[in-house]
């Protein structure tokens, strides 16, 4: 085996700490795709400098995991040796290099906590929607909900020409997450392409 560079090294060790304990290779090529992906929306050179910039995005980083701890402390020989290592070295360097892209297109996951924590989570809240029955794979419900948006209109009375404001819909939408794809543990996310353009936010965040 090459030596590790270290952009490889973080990358690997990010998406193998995110990983659930059966390195399933499709779950961590995924994972690498997605950070690589954040990475470069967000304007960093570097997965370390996006890592530090963005200490909330992965918690691995920082919160003690040992999973992620382990491919950081290895040596080359020790992550050859070892299979789900070897497979976190091995996703990072096919999404460096542009590879196939497991997420299906994907910007955010999910592990096992959005069914223990389900009524609490985030995306939960915010609506989520399965686009594939398979995605589901810790047998949730979907939390759609329609969202209406408004615009106030000026509208000026052509006879006496007061001027009253009225409100019109611009759009709705039903969920701000949908799913992309499931591997191992972990369900894929993008944002919903109608709240994007409705809401005009970023993919990204």
């Amino acid at each position: 085996m090459s030596k590790v560079d270290d952009e490889t090294r973080q990358l690997a060790a990010m998406a193998y700490g995110e990983a659930s304990p059966d390195n399933v290779e499709a779950e961590l090529q995924a994972l690498a795709s997605i950070l690589v992906r954040q990475r470069d929306a967000r304007g960093y050179k570097d997965i370390a400098s996006f890592a530090r910039g963005e200490p909330t995005f992965s918690f691995v980083v920082n919160d003690g995991n040992k999973r992620y701890a382990k491919p950081m402390k290895a040596s080359d020989q020790e992550i050859e040796k070892d299979t789900g290592m070897r497979r976190a070295v091995a996703a990072a360097k096919n999404a460096l290099a542009g590879g196939p892209d497991m997420s299906n297109g994907g910007w955010f996951w999910d592990g096992a906590d959005i069914r223990a924590n389900y009524k609490n989570h985030f995306k939960v809240k915010h609506g989520i929607r399965f686009s594939e029955p398979s995605h589901n794979i810790y047998g949730i419900e979907e939390s759609t909900k329609v969202v209406i948006l408004y615009r106030r209109i000026k509208v000026r009375d052509k006879n006496t020409g007061t001027v009253s404001v009225k409100q019109g819909e611009i759009g709705r939408y039903g969920h701000v997450y949908q799913s992309t794809a499931a591997h191992g543990g972990t369900i894929f996310w993008r944002l919903n392409p109608e709240y994007l353009r409705l809401t005009r936010a970023k993919e990204y965040k």
